[in-house]
């Protein structure tokens, strides 16, 4: 799959404008997002590419008066190399996790190491939702508990789930090069109990599970909430995140109305995991 690589300009000493931003575009289709020296630098799906989209939100975007961009073309079979050159760095999380490709070496060691070879899959762990939501794994009960990982990336948190006892679990995304990249990236870490399914919550049957994770956007899981809280039972966990602090309350509103409750809350640069259980 061929992607567009943008790079937006802004004043970057306003860091937060790069975290709506990437917010933002992730709703019309761009899937991945590093933060640098000139501004953001974004990867949108060729095929998902729109440049009235794109316009449309920048001239309603009330956070910066004036976002110049750029744009080229990156092959797919260039992505890897492009990763390895200028982006995914090794990422530790204490003595409790670290996770990196298989092009890093002198790695140290954790609890749990976990490869991950991203291609154009979002979610290795650098942006503050994956981050938040590989602390609250680390952090939960999850051993021989059924897990649910909706919009599943990498497999990044399910591999983790997987290596900390969770058992099933299920793993699911709607890209066709998540899905491939999921694949990949759970036979990496050599583990056997993650089924990975293309596609949405419409995949969502009668199966019940102990844990979900879902880290999308808020308007998907304001759609999926239904669907995620009908796959739980009495005492279930329900972790979400994708989305800011002040979205809280209407995340929160929906949920009350499916009888979750919400235990706890992260926070990482505006960003934030929440943590709900089923009465």
């Amino acid at each position: 799959m061929d992607y567009l690589e943008f790079i937006f300009r802004y004043d970057t000493e306003k860091d937060y404008i790069g975290d709506l931003l990437s917010a933002a575009l992730g709703e019309i289709g761009f899937e991945s997002f590093v933060k640098g020296n000139e501004g953001l630098t974004a990867y949108v799906p060729q095929n998902l590419y729109n440049e009235e989209a794109i316009k449309s939100l920048l001239a309603s975007f009330e956070y910066a008066d004036n976002i110049p961009y750029e744009s080229k073309l990156i092959k797919g079979q260039n992505w890897n190399e492009e990763w390895e050159k200028h982006y995914f760095q090794p990422i530790i999380m204490g003595n409790d996790c670290v996770i990196h490709s298989t092009f890093h070496k002198d790695i140290p060691a954790a609890t749990y190491e976990i490869l991950i070879d991203p291609k154009m899959s979002f979610g290795t762990g650098h942006h503050e939702t994956t981050s938040l939501m590989l602390g609250e794994v680390l952090k939960a009960d999850i051993k021989g508990k059924s897990l649910l990982d909706m919009g599943c990336g990498t497999a990044v948190l399910a591999i983790l789930a997987s290596k900390r006892g969770a058992n099933p679990i299920l793993a699911i995304d709607i890209d066709e090069w998540v899905y491939e990249n999921s694949l990949e990236n759970i036979k990496l870490n050599d583990v056997n109990n993650i089924r990975v399914m293309q596609g949405g919550a419409e995949l969502l049957g009668k199966e019940k599970f102990d844990i979900i994770l879902a880290n999308i956007n808020r308007n998907i899981l304001l759609h999926d909430m239904h669907a995620y809280a009908a796959c739980m039972n009495t005492g279930s966990e329900l972790f979400m995140s994708g989305f800011y602090k002040n979205d809280i309350p209407v995340i929160d509103e929906e949920a009350k109305k499916l009888g979750l409750k919400l235990i706890s809350f992260e926070e990482k640069n505006l960003w934030v995991a929440v943590h709900y259980k089923k009465d």
